[in-house]
């Protein structure tokens, strides 16, 4: 291999690693949770140490009640590549979420509960922001019992200490 391969192509060797990811969600749409996850999956396979940090409107991807009902819309989402004039439409935004949904099961990717336990299971953390759990009136028993606990932001920022720290 070459200098310059060996700076390009990634080394997937068996070595432990010492590296820590975090990632914050913000946002509890379809398209804004599936990233995170997709990551979050991806780095527990190598053996990194992961934690997800769900803040805001992101408290809606945890909460037992709002987990199974995430929505996608294309209004405002110019990646979507649809008429924006579609998007207010009545109906548009089940549809959009429909057929994501169907995208995400036909590509084999385990809906959101689901993406959560695995990654509970692998060994991932899970974390609600104490200051958004006041604001909606949400205790430990209202999440998933895959969330590890309700920490506020002081204590995400110490145990992100060294960590990659990505916002989704």
């Amino acid at each position: 291999m070459t200098d310059l391969q060996e700076g390009l192509i990634p080394n997937f060797d068996d070595e432990e690693t010492d590296r820590k990811i975090c990632f914050i969600c913000s946002k509890g749409n379809l398209d804004m949770v599936y990233p995170a996850l997709v990551m979050a999956n991806a780095a527990l396979g190598e053996g990194i140490e992961t934690h997800i940090f769900f803040t805001f409107w992101g408290m809606d991807i945890i909460h037992d009640t709002t987990v199974d009902h995430l929505k996608f819309t294309i209004l405002g989402n110019t990646a979507s590549h649809m008429p924006q004039a579609l998007g207010g439409m009545p109906g548009m935004t089940a549809v959009a979420t429909h057929k994501m949904k169907k995208q995400m099961e036909d590509l084999e990717v385990p809906g959101v509960r689901e993406f959560i336990e695995l990654i509970s299971d692998a060994g991932g953390k899970l974390w609600a922001c104490k200051m958004s759990a006041d604001m909606m009136h949400l205790t430990e028993d209202d999440l998933l019992e895959h969330v590890d606990g309700i920490i506020t932001a002081t204590e995400f920022i110490e145990l992100s200490d060294g960590a990659q720290v990505i916002f989704t």
